[in-house]
């Protein structure tokens, strides 16, 4: 049972983390990838996409991260599976979204 906690608190994590992208592309407006674009996570949603879709993600970390997970941030084993769960979303959407938007290969001044 206590796997299945860390498990939860790990995704809620990255689910949290997903939503950041999605959230600030929404709000300045701009177009951004995502799971409805045409093709899937490659193609670019219109920025009120992206904020219904980052509000989901708020809410699904929600539901991870407080219901069944329990998180108490004064416990470290619990901050640190949420950390590692968003950390190793950011390093997945770094590499991901670089191919798009130059990030895996900026040029040198």
């Amino acid at each position: 049972m206590i796997l299945l906690h860390y498990l939860l608190l790990f995704v809620g994590g990255a689910v949290l983390m997903n939503a950041v992208p999605h959230l600030v592309s929404g709000v300045l407006g701009r177009p951004f990838q995502s799971p409805f674009a045409k093709p899937h996570g490659v193609g670019l949603s219109s920025s009120t996409v992206n904020v219904l879709w980052g509000f989901a993600n708020l809410v699904v970390a929600y539901l991870l991260l407080v219901r069944p997970g329990s998180l108490h941030w004064d416990d470290a084993l619990d901050a640190l599976a949420v950390g590692i769960g968003a950390l190793a979303l950011a390093l997945f959407a770094a590499r991901h979204f670089g191919k798009f938007h130059g990030g895996n290969t900026p040029e040198q001044q």
